[in-house]
């Protein structure tokens, strides 16, 4: 029997879904057309960049001439024949091992100081994270050159307790030292990030402790650490993509002397690319660089399994 009420309201339904159809075609749009111009910046700054560098790696390219397909060569001539090479990866990886460590500990010590109720410390915590603010600049690096020459004012300070100037910069063995300790002292951004995990620690877990006499140092490797463990998860892993990528204060401070003791992988990088105009072999060294972030960050995620905890239970 035919159904009048269900053959009305069946063109009704076909109506109210193509009107949602079209609404959330205007919401994706209006969604798209926000974003368009990071999407936009993305493409042309980013995504274009590494692949084109991927191509280019494989190529005999100076900007100037006719790239010319070279094969593997640019990477044969890197592995065997490039002695800058293995300088500068190996002073980059005594850089991001020394400044890494360190950066991660300051930042969770002050972290730890500014979660305990002190006077001012709004103050405190905005005087800490000014350096993160400053980041990379030039500025910065021109003024720790200044802070650390052989005239500047670090020795200036220690000459008041009678302590002979050390050439801080002109030391091959404590350039690297110098150099690290910028990045180390811009911890701002890590410790506003464990300040925020030291907060989510509920405090019956500390009080629970207290009268079952635990230590602080019993509490701080017991529930601390292990509860903050995806926080350091999370820090480590960026600063060490940072700290693998540094460059401006490697340029700016030092230009990777003395005798190329400072002389970092990316600023190789830059050297080869536009001061030699190597384009085709300064590819190949980023592709190189983006190879080695890759493992070392594949082999935290995969060693997180064991020392990364998560309130849920999982890991």
């Amino acid at each position: 029997m035919f159904d009048v009420k269900q053959a009305n309201e069946k063109p009704a339904k076909m109506k109210r879904v193509y009107y949602r159809n079209i609404y959330r075609a205007k919401s994706q749009f209006t969604g798209l057309l926000y974003i368009s111009p990071w999407l936009i910046g993305f493409f042309i700054f980013q995504f274009y960049p590494l692949i084109s560098s991927f191509f280019y790696s494989f190529m005999d390219f100076n900007m100037f001439s006719k790239r010319e397909f070279v094969g593997m060569q640019n990477y044969i001539y890197m592995l065997t024949k490039d002695e800058l090479f293995w300088k500068s990866l190996k002073v980059t990886f005594t850089y991001v091992f020394l400044s890494v460590p360190l950066k991660l500990v300051s930042a969770l010590l002050i972290a730890m100081l500014l979660n305990m109720k002190l006077k001012f410390v709004n103050f405190f915590r905005t005087v800490y994270y000014i350096p993160s603010i400053m980041g990379g600049s030039v500025a910065i690096s021109i003024l720790w050159k200044a802070m650390f020459m052989k005239d500047g004012y670090f020795n200036s300070l220690l000459s008041i307790f009678s302590i002979p100037p050390t050439n801080w910069l002109g030391n091959a063995s404590l350039a690297i030292y110098t150099l690290s300790s910028l990045v180390v002292w811009q911890f701002g951004s890590s410790m506003v990030i464990f300040l925020a995990g030291l907060k989510q620690i509920p405090s019956e877990l500390y009080e629970a402790c207290k009268v079952d006499g635990a230590s602080r140092i019993s509490m701080f490797f017991n529930i601390t650490l292990p509860l903050l463990s995806p926080i350091i998860f999370f820090n480590l892993i960026m600063q060490l993509i940072n700290a693998f990528q540094e460059f401006t204060g490697a340029l700016v401070i030092t230009n990777g002397g003395p005798v190329n003791a400072t002389y970092l992988y990316v600023l190789k990088v830059f050297d080869d690319g536009f001061r030699f105009f190597k384009m085709g072999y300064a590819s190949a060294l980023s592709w190189v660089l983006f190879v080695i972030i890759l493992i070392f960050t594949s082999l935290i995620f995969k060693s997180s399994t064991g020392w990364v905890y998560y309130t849920d239970g999982g890991r």
